[in-house]
């Protein structure tokens, strides 16, 4: 009864994480993870205590460093200052295209992508408006490259630093595998949005366009660029990143020029609070037993197969979201053949599959709603005209780096 009970409740759960709510009521992805922990916890399928124990901290920490480094470059205007000086040397849309992939692509490798979305898409829309260009290839460039560019490291996206608490990989190690794929990904968003949109966008630029402007605060940017650098070094040196990620926002802290309720506004506590419900979630699952059975279903599906497991992840992640999909598979990964390189290939298809749809992406739903705000539609069969061959074709590039390169 209690395996049945246990059951019952985490498929619930997953069922209301894919629809992004429970029908009929005002209930968000947080509010199921919440809802289901608390009632793992009251129907006995998971003690009070274990479930503390089944919350991983190291994730926590990690997310939540990142967020307070991230926030102080974005209130120092770090994030703005360095897109306007990659838009400035575009000397053409196309060239602006390129410089807007970039500038999305490499600053999500260092920071969560979705903290760069919610930063770079108000830039982008002044930007294009300004020039005189339509602003949702744009736009769309910047959610897609946003989540190919943060495949590249352990810190660019929420799944990724799961992948880095559960797995034995280092940020060197997971950097060298997942980069070369980050590239060609990054050259293929530019190439898919250029082909859906070549002709609606012009040759050059309209007459009197004039570049956005940043505000800076430049003594903020540079202590928390130092600080940057120097998590940087570390996290290549192998230290721990949770460690090296909460040592970082300690340091950003120590400020007087800046109140700490601003840069607490700037966390996302609500995805931090999904962990939380999405780590009980699995712990119950765990001390289930159904375990077993994932394994037994992991084996006739022939997951240790890379192209399988490439399908199925992307698949999962579009139904029930990329994050909850990684915790899903953490009890399955380690029975597979080779799991440093299962964790690897889990790592790429959630993260790429997220361009799938309009809604395969907390990013893609940042940039939409921006857009929304300044009364900019971007549909879900407009996006889908990117979103579709892109994933197509950087799940293969990921399949087959991943594949041939050894672990």
């Amino acid at each position: 009864m209690n395996h049945t009970v246990t059951l019952a409740i985490f498929i619930a759960a997953y069922v209301a994480l894919g629809l992004g709510r429970v029908p009929g009521l005002r209930v968000d992805r947080t509010g199921v993870a919440i809802i289901a922990a608390a009632t793992m916890v009251i129907a006995g399928s998971l003690p009070w205590d274990d479930a503390v124990r089944s919350v991983d901290a190291h994730t926590l920490v990690l997310l939540f460093g990142m967020m307070i480094v991230a926030a102080y470059l974005r209130l120092s205007g770090f994030f703005s200052l360095v897109t306007l000086w990659a838009v400035r040397r575009a000397r053409s849309p196309r060239g602006l295209l390129a410089a807007i992939v970039a500038a999305a692509g490499v600053l999500s490798a260092l920071f969560v992508n979705d903290v760069v979305c919610l930063v770079l898409a108000p830039l982008v829309l002044e930007i294009s408006r300004r020039l005189g260009l339509p602003p949702v290839p744009y736009l769309i460039a910047l959610a897609t490259a946003a989540n190919v560019g943060s495949v590249a490291t352990l810190t660019g996206n929420p799944q990724n630093m799961l992948v880095g608490s559960f797995s034995s990989l280092t940020y060197r190690a997971f950097l060298v595998r997942q980069a070369p794929i980050a590239v060609v990904g990054l050259v293929a968003v530019f190439a898919v949005v250029w082909l859906v949109y070549r002709r609606a966008l012009p040759p050059a630029f309209a007459e009197g366009g004039a570049a956005a402007r940043a505000a800076v605060h430049y003594p903020l940017m540079v202590k928390t660029l130092i600080a940057v650098g120097v998590m940087l070094v570390a996290f290549l040196a192998g230290v721990p990143i949770a460690l090296v990620a909460i040592a970082g926002a300690a340091y950003s802290l120590l400020t007087r020029r800046v109140k700490p309720e601003k840069v607490y506004r700037e966390v996302n506590w609500g995805l931090l609070v999904l962990f939380v419900g999405l780590f009980v979630l699995t712990g119950a699952l765990e001390r289930s037993g159904f375990v077993d059975d994932l394994g037994r279903w992991a084996a006739r599906l022939g997951l240790h197969r890379p192209a399988v497991l490439t399908i199925v992840a992307a698949i999962v992640s579009n139904l029930v979201s990329n994050v909850p999909a990684v915790l899903l598979f953490k009890p399955i990964i380690p029975t597979l053949g080779e799991p440093d390189r299962a964790w690897l290939i889990l790592a790429m298809a959630s993260t790429l599959a997220g361009n799938l749809t309009l809604l395969g992406s907390v990013a893609n739903l940042i940039v939409a709603e921006a857009a929304r705000e300044a009364r900019v539609d971007i549909g879900f069969l407009e996006y889908s005209r990117v979103g579709v061959p892109l994933t197509i074709v950087t799940l293969l590039v990921g399949w087959l780096v991943l594949t041939l390169v050894p672990v």
